[in-house]
C-alpha cells in the first residue's frame, strides 16, 4: 500500500470509531466530535477507560498494535458496565464492532473510577502476560533481537550454534512492513510450521536514525534478497512471495559498502584496486587438498587431534590425499609442521573457469574466486545503462526500487536499446545505498558472489554480543556449552574476552539488594 492509500485507511478507521463510539464519549461527559478527531480522540479514549495517555502510542506500533486493539476495545466495554466473560467474548470476535451494539442500543452508564484490578488470577495472568508480549515485542522491533548462527560461512568469528544479540539501533531500526504477523517470531510459527505473518497489506519502508553507518568488513544481519523459500533451510523448491522483513536472516560481513570498486583475485578480494585488510578476529578460509605420507597414517586423526570438524572428502585412500573444504591459514600452520604431511596444495578455480552459479551471469565467465570487477551502487549516483551493464542493475530497477516500493516495472531489451515500461532507458539513478556481502569461509558461503547486492532496507541490524554458544557435536551437556565464548563481543580486536564472571557477579549483587530492599520494606 503506498502512503496515500494508508492515509485513506487511516481515516476510514477513525470515522468507524467514532459512529461506533460517540455516543459513549457523550455519557463519558465528553463532546461526540472528539470520537472522530485522529490521535485526539485516542488520548480521550484513554482518560475514558482510566489507562495512560502513552497507551495511544502503542496503538500505533505495528504488531504491538495486533495486541492493543482488542485490550482497548475490551478496556471500553468494560467501562461502561459491560464485563461479563460474554461481553469479553463478543468483543473480541466481532473485531470490536460489538460497541456499535453498545453505543446504539444500550442505556449504559459511565464507570469513571473503575477498578483496573482484574477480578480474577486468571484474568491477573492474562494481564500480566499481555502487556509481558508487549513490552518483549517492542524490544525485539527497535533495540535487540535475539539470533542464531545456522551456518560456518563466518567461522572463525561465529560458530555454528552461537547465540547472539543483534542491536536494532546501530545502524536504525527499520519500521515492520509486515502490519499483521505473530509476535517476536519471523517467517514460521515454532511448533506448528505455518507461516506466521500476512503479505498484504504492507506499510512503506521506514527506519529511524542511527547512531553508526555500516563499515567496511562489518559483521550485518540482513533479510536476504532472493529468498523464496518458506522458511530457512527449506529448499523443496517451491516458490514464496515475501514481504522484506519476513525475508530468511543471513548474517555476512560487509566487504564492500556504496561506491565501492571490487574484485576477487585468487580468492583474496580487492577493493578500489586495494587488498582487502580484515581485522583480527577474521579469519578466511579456503579449501585444500592435503597429502599425507608414511605407512599407516590416517590425515582424520591429525584432523581430529587438531579439533578440526571442517568437511572433509577422501579423494584417494591409497594416496592418502584429503579435500578439506574450509581450512584457516593457522590451521595450515599446524599440518604443514607435522612430519607425516607431504604438501598442501590450496585449490583455486583459474581465470576463465564458468560457474554459472556467479552473480551476474554465465556470461561474465566468472567463478567464486576469479570475479570483477563490480561496482557497488550508492544512492543518488547515476550510472549508464546499457544491454552489457543491465545485467548487473536489472534486479535493481525493477524489484529492489521498483516491486518492493510498491511500482511496476519491466526491463526489456531491443537491439541495442534497453526499456524500462517500454520507454527507452539509458540511465540510472540509484534510490538506496547497497552492499557486498561475503562469509569468511570462502568456499562454503553462499553470498553477494551468488545472488548480488544487499539493499539498505534488507538490512537488519549489527551483531554486538554473544551470549550463549552450543557445540551440538560435542558429547555430554557440560561439553557441549562452549563456556570461554558466553558473554563475549562480536567486534574489537584480539582473543575475545568472556565477561560471563562479570555478569553473575552483577547478578548476584542484584538479587542480594533486591532481597535486602524487600525485608527493609517488610520491617
Amino acid at each position: 500500500m503506498t502512503l496515500v492509500q494508508w492515509f485513506i485507511f487511516f481515516l476510514v478507521v477513525q470515522l468507524i470509531h467514532g459512529f461506533g463510539t460517540w455516543k459513549l464519549y457523550k455519557i463519558a461527559g465528553r463532546k461526540a466530535w472528539e470520537a472522530f478527531i485522529p490521535v485526539y480522540n485516542a488520548i480521550v479514549l484513554m482518560k475514558m477507560i482510566n489507562r495512560p495517555w502513552w497507551w495511544t502510542i502503542l496503538l500505533f506500533i505495528p504488531i504491538v498494535n495486533l495486541i492493543m486493539f482488542p485490550v482497548v476495545w475490551v478496556e471500553t466495554a468494560r467501562s461502561f458496565g459491560k464485563h461479563t466473560k460474554l461481553d469479553t467474548w463478543l468483543t473480541i470476535l466481532t473485531l470490536g464492532f460489538y460497541l456499535y451494539y453498545i453505543n446504539y442500543t444500550q442505556d449504559v452508564q459511565h464507570i469513571s473510577e473503575r477498578s483496573l484490578k482484574p477480578r480474577t488470577e486468571v484474568g491477573e495472568w492474562v494481564s500480566s502476560i499481555l502487556f509481558a508480549v508487549v513490552a518483549a515485542t517492542i524490544v525485539h522491533t527497535y533495540f535487540i533481537q535475539p539470533f542464531t548462527i545456522p551456518t560456518s560461512s563466518l567461522e572463525k568469528t561465529l560458530l555454528v550454534g552461537d547465540f547472539l544479540f543483534v542491536s536494532k539501533f546501530h545502524y536504525g531500526a527499520r519500521a515492520p512492513q509486515t502490519t499483521v504477523s505473530f509476535p517476536m517470531v519471523h517467517d514460521t510459527i515454532p511448533l506448528l510450521g505455518v507461516k506466521s505473518y500476512t503479505n498484504k497489506p504492507q506499510l512503506p519502508y521506514f527506519r529511524f536514525p542511527g547512531f553508526e553507518d555500516i563499515e567496511r568488513n562489518d559483521i550485518v544481519v540482513f533479510n536476504w534478497p532472493v529468498d523464496t523459500v518458506r522458511m530457512f533451510r527449506d529448499r523443496s523448491g517451491k516458490h514464496y512471495q515475501k514481504p522484506i522483513d519476513k525475508k530468511s536472516n543471513y548474517v555476512k560481513r560487509a566487504v564492500g559498502i556504496p561506491g565501492d570498486s571490487l574484485k576477487i583475485v585468487d580468492g583474496k578480494v580487492y577493493i578500489n584496486d586495494e587488498a582487502l585488510v580484515l581485522p583480527d578476529r577474521a579469519k578466511p578460509q579456503y579449501s585444500y587438498i592435503v597429502q599425507g605420507k608414511g605407512q599407516g597414517f590416517d590425515l582424520r586423526n591429525l584432523a581430529q587431534r587438531y579439533n578440526i570438524t571442517d568437511p572433509v572428502a577422501w579423494y584417494n585412500q591409497s594416496k592418502r590425499q584429503f579435500r578439506f573444504v574450509s581450512l584457516s591459514d593457522e590451521t595450515i600452520q599446524k599440518f604443514k609442521n607435522h612430519p607425516n604431511v607431504a604438501s598442501i596444495t590450496r585449490i583455486i578455480d583459474s581465470v576463465g573457469k564458468t560457474d554459472p552459479r556467479i552473480f551476474p551471469s554465465a556470461k561474465m565467465n566468472w567463478n567464486h574466486d576469479q570475479m570483477g570487477p563490480i561496482y557497488i551502487p550508492e544512492a543518488g549516483k547515476t550510472v549508464a545503462i546499457t544491454p552489457q551493464s543491465l545485467p548487473f542493475y536489472k534486479r535493481i530497477i525493477e524489484v529492489y526500487e521498483g516491486s518492493e516500493m510498491g511500482l511496476e516495472r519491466k526491463i526489456s531489451v531491443n537491439g541495442k536499446q534497453v526499456l524500462l515500461n517500454n520507454e527507452p532507458l539509458n540511465e540510472y539513478t540509484f534510490q538506496q545505498n547497497y552492499y557486498f556481502m561475503m562469509g569468511d569461509n570462502r568456499h562454503n558461503s553462499e553470498d553477494s558472489r551468488f545472488w548480488g547486492y544487499v539493499p539498505e532496507n534488507h538490512v537488519v541490524g549489527k551483531p554486538i554480543f554473544i551470549w550463549m554458544s552450543y557445540d551440538g557435536n560435542a558429547n555430554g551437556f557440560f561439553n557441549k556449552i562452549r563456556w570461554e565464548r558466553l558473554f563475549t563481543t562480536v567486534g574489537g580486536d584480539g582473543k575475545p574476552v568472556s565477561y560471563l564472571y562479570y555478569f553473575l557477579i552483577g547478578l548476584v549483587i542484584l538479587i542480594g539488594f533486591n532481597f535486602f530492599r524487600k525485608r527493609k520494606k517488610k520491617a
